[in-house]
């Protein structure tokens, strides 16, 4: 019986991606994953990433985001970081590791030599099947985020992160909010309609 129930959600997962415009573009253009377009839009309505821009891109797999950055980005470098093996891209070095991990932490530092300009995150905690549980170790995630963009950003960084509207969403705004002296919200029309996510979008830090 659970067989069965596990088969049909895959196939409804199956038809439902075949229906999303998004997906089918993403196949036409040769975009590794539908989410590169939200970063297009994010990008699109907050101009963050420019030609020289120093980029990290934290949870990257498959490289749908690190995919668009490459395509701006032409003088300035981009660092992708996921704990699953990501196929290469031209002008993206790749690092295998879990971000909490201080050994990868200092390797991110060794490798921009300097603070980073931009910081990206499309992370998502590994889905339980009880929502409220997924939404508030995602948003922990973007927490992690918020803090390692403290300690590493430029004074005029900007930080995107995923994050869902959870119970604690109002705990991760305030603690953005602490930090940087701009934070806005933005859910690109390439979300889903039911998804709960929404994007956070931080720049320029307070001086504490």
């Amino acid at each position: 019986m659970k067989k069965s129930k596990r088969i049909k959600k895959s196939n409804s997962w199956k038809i439902k991606q075949h229906r999303d415009q998004f997906f089918k573009k993403s196949k036409v253009l040769g975009y590794r994953s539908r989410a590169s377009f939200k970063l297009i839009e994010l990008n699109k309505k907050y101009k963050f990433i420019k030609r020289n821009t120093n980029l990290l891109d934290l949870g990257c797999y498959p490289g749908g985001w690190s995919q668009v950055a490459s395509q701006i980005i032409t003088s300035g470098t981009i660092l992708s970081i996921d704990k699953k093996e990501m196929v290469p891209l031209n002008k993206v070095k790749f690092l295998k590791g879990d971000i909490l991990d201080k050994d990868i932490k200092v390797k991110i530092l060794r490798y921009f030599q300097s603070n980073i300009d931009v910081i990206i995150s499309d992370m998502a905690a590994d889905t339980t099947g009880n929502k409220s549980l997924d939404s508030i170790r995602t948003n922990q995630l973007c927490v992690d985020v918020i803090n390692f963009s403290k300690d590493n950003l430029k004074p005029q960084g900007v930080l995107i992160s995923k994050l869902f509207m959870g119970e604690d969403f109002i705990e991760v705004k305030n603690h953005a909010k602490s930090l940087f002296k701009k934070v806005n919200f933005f859910k690109p029309e390439s979300s889903r309609k039911e998804s709960k996510e929404t994007y956070l979008h931080c720049e320029i830090l307070k001086t504490l």
